[in-house]
């Protein structure tokens, strides 16, 4: 039997839907009194329902960090460990230092990217992980696509690894007001590079990137409607839109204009829910996480699926510098919802400039 760690973190993620940008220490208090909603559940429920091989011996963290999931499935299993009602990092760390001891080979963890960082602080290259994506932010490409994608990896494991970065956002960059990604350290993978998302890239603050930025906000402002909600995705692209238009962008929120008026500022689940119903015509612009082309489900969690149902997908204008666009291979989606996953997927038109479009398939 091949012995293999099971971790979850039971808070990570609970800050996307109410427009946080993550649920690291005392802000899982606000996105509880904001009313967030535990999300990892979700992501291991639909990832061990796809694990179908037989050899696994699971050693898993208990209650809400990993027994309370497994039992629910045939699976071979043990508890290491004790928790409290509320778990932090350093159970984490705890917890994974103990499996070590009782000899695991693989650690499934769910998460996202401050949890990867938690994970690499007690493996380092150690032992292989696969890491299921639950975070609010998750641009290391130590995570899989998707849960499917993660239960492929397992039942795939051959034994051949390849090292991954792990990777956090840039907080000095991010008070300058840049998006980038710093390095914080490697983890070991299944070579199932197919499988994982790409890294993130950091923004391309050249006079080129930039002129481009500048030409796809001229030729977006050209095309707005009158008395149409504009909901403004997080990132570069989209702030310089905002400028073009003179309103304030938060950098990783999401904002909403009107007749080039500020209308909504670093907006949540229930916000834009609220505006959407106000408005008899609404259109996403957003841009892709530059490195693994994800448009929904990494890093703007505020567009849940209960958000995207009430948008048709012609209202969706992606928008990108041929630069970014031109390194990624397709345009990717992970919400949690397959049905609306499902509707999303296909060839979609890329604003990269004035009046110049390319196609790329969603998948």
């Amino acid at each position: 039997m091949k012995k293999t760690g099971l971790i979850v973190n039971p808070i990570a993620g609970m800050g996307g839907s109410v427009g946080l940008k993550g649920t690291d220490g005392k802000t899982y208090n606000k996105a509880l009194e904001l009313g967030a909603k535990p999300t990892t559940p979700k992501s291991i429920d639909d990832t061990l329902a796809l694990i179908t091989r037989k050899d696994l011996y699971f050693v898993v963290a208990p209650g809400k960090m990993g027994e309370d999931f497994v039992r629910k499935f045939d699976f071979q299993y043990e508890v290491v460990s004790k928790i409290g009602e509320e778990t932090n990092a350093d159970d984490t760390k705890r917890i994974v230092g103990e499996m070590i001891e009782k000899g695991i080979t693989l650690l499934v963890f769910v998460g996202g990217d401050g949890t990867a960082r938690d994970i690499y602080d007690v493996l380092g290259l150690t032992i292989p992980v696969v890491g299921i994506p639950s975070g609010v932010k998750m641009f290391s490409p130590v995570f899989a696509l998707s849960t499917a994608a993660a239960a492929e990896i397992i039942n795939n494991e051959s034994g051949q690894f390849i090292e991954k970065e792990v990777l956090d956002i840039d907080e000095q960059a991010f008070r300058e007001g840049k998006l980038g990604a710093k390095l914080y350290g490697y983890l070991k993978v299944p070579k199932n590079v197919n499988l994982l998302q790409g890294k993130k890239e950091p923004s391309n603050v050249s006079k080129p990137e930039e002129l481009s930025k500048e030409e796809i906000a001229q030729y977006v402002l050209e095309k707005m409607e009158p008395d149409t909600l504009y909901i403004l995705g997080p990132g570069t692209t989209l702030s310089t839109i905002a400028q073009k238009m003179n309103v304030s962008k938060t950098l990783l929120g999401i904002d909403a204009v009107v007749n080039g008026r500020l209308v909504g500022a670093d907006l949540n689940e229930k916000g834009l829910l609220e505006l959407i119903k106000k408005y008899d015509k609404t259109k996403i612009i957003l841009t892709p996480i530059g490195g693994n082309g994800f448009i929904f489900g990494r890093a703007s969690k505020q567009f849940t699926p209960e958000v995207l149902k009430l948008i048709p997908k012609e209202n969706i204008i992606v928008v990108a510098t041929e630069d970014k666009i031109s390194r990624l291979e397709c345009l990717r989606v992970d919400t949690g919802n397959t049905e609306v996953d499902e509707n999303l997927k296909g060839p979609v038109k890329v604003i990269t400039g004035i009046k110049t479009e390319t196609i790329i398939e969603v998948k």
